[in-house]
């Protein structure tokens, strides 16, 4: 019997982002340049959600009127697992922000992003 050496599929680094949120946040400095948003930030928020429960979101995204929100970056539909659905339902329920997960629209339908609010 052989053995196999097999490596599990992790996260990046904290404050690395991966190729979709890499691209979200060329979008973003774009909408900043027209003036849409003043401001965004990788990781740059943690909420506290129960005891030893933490939600840390892709992106705080300051709005030009001065809302924020809360975006996370997905993948695909298919990647939101039910964890993080959770994590992002809580926490649109126990703060005052809008939560919205964002998914790349496929080349194929044109590109850009889908927009899912919570």
């Amino acid at each position: 019997m052989t053995s196999k050496s097999y490596q599990a599929l992790g996260r990046l680094p904290k404050g690395v982002m991966n190729q979709t949120e890499t691209a979200y946040a060329a979008y973003l400095e774009l909408l900043k340049q027209a003036g849409q948003i003043l401001w965004y930030k990788f990781e740059g928020l943690k909420f506290r959600l129960a005891d030893n429960t933490f939600y840390s979101p892709d992106f705080a995204v300051m709005l030009s009127n001065g809302e924020m929100e809360i975006h996370e970056v997905k993948g695909s539909k298919g990647i939101f697992t039910d964890d993080a659905k959770v994590k992002v339902k809580v926490a649109s329920e126990l703060y005052p922000f809008r939560f919205i997960v964002v998914y790349p629209k496929p080349k194929k339908q044109g590109g850009g992003w889908d927009f899912e609010n919570y």
